[in-house]
């Protein structure tokens, strides 16, 4: 029998857009939300162009501009922490709830621990054996740049390697929690965005990235699409979680919000280089 009554929820499915949009309405849906005139929502989304996101804390020098303009990818401060990601060849979620929502209710980790059942439940209805995992981490490693690379206390793991990686944020009476699903590509594509101190340094980088993190496609053996993965999220929120969805877009005033954020925030040189 599920623990939770059952309940409705927003249920957002959104193209591909640029970094600071995609960040903004993540916000834009937090405020809504927390005030009390949206539902709950669990937004499934990508990004067009490539895009490296920042945690909230994390410092600018970091990035490797050059190599990003080479490459044509963009790159955002995320409002959640953690370390850097590339958005690329994944599917990204996000749940926005009031901390009065049963199923986020507690602590960062506790809450964390209730959505994880969903996440977990995803990677089993994609015909993947996930493992949830605690882990003690130690503080050499949580200044590693890259994401994927650094072990969380709680984690999510296929065959002992990273596969969705997840932050929160929280504001006023409302949660914000997203991370990413890579479903396929090459993962050490995120080395040529971030500096390093020496060549050395960034061929051991992306050895450790090999070995700790992986993606759908290689351990599936075969290529799962954003419209499949977005399936299982779906499913998998709604068994887990005891939920209805309701498929809606942003509200205009979560549109109008937004475009607000991307302007004055997120598309910002202030707020992306601020550390």
């Amino acid at each position: 029998m599920n623990q939770y009554t059952k309940s409705t929820w927003r249920l957002i499915e959104h193209n591909p857009a640029e970094g600071a949009w995609n960040m903004a309405v993540d916000e834009a849906i937090l405020e809504s939300v927390y005030s009390g005139e949206s539902l709950p929502t669990l937004r499934l989304y990508a990004w067009e162009p490539a895009c490296l996101s920042l945690g909230h804390a994390q410092p600018f020098v970091e990035v490797n501009q050059e190599a990003l303009e080479a490459e044509g990818w963009d790159v955002v401060r995320r409002p959640t922490g953690g370390r850097a990601i590339l958005h690329v060849d994944e599917l990204t979620y996000s749940v926005i709830a009031s901390l009065s929502e049963p199923r986020v209710q507690g602590g960062v980790l506790e809450s964390y621990l209730q959505l994880s059942n969903a996440l977990l439940q995803v990677l089993r209805l994609l015909k993947l054996n996930p493992q949830a995992n605690e882990k003690k981490v130690e503080k050499s490693q949580k200044q590693n740049p890259v994401c994927f690379e650094v072990p969380s206390n709680y984690e999510i793991t296929v065959n002992g390697k990273k596969l969705i990686g997840s932050a929160q944020a929280r504001r006023k009476e409302g949660l914000l929690q997203h991370g990413a699903l890579p479903l396929f590509g090459d993962l050490t594509r995120i080395i040529t965005a971030l500096r390093f101190n020496s060549e050395h340094e960034k061929t051991n980088a992306r050895a450790r990235l090999v070995e700790h993190a992986t993606t759908v496609e290689k351990e599936l053996g075969e290529i799962i699409d954003w419209k499949q993965a977005s399936s299982a999220f779906r499913q998998a929120f709604a068994d887990t979680l005891n939920l209805n969805f309701q498929s809606e877009d942003l509200s205009e005033k979560e549109k109008k919000r937004a475009l607000e954020l991307m302007a004055v925030k997120y598309s910002n040189a202030e707020w992306t280089e601020r550390i």
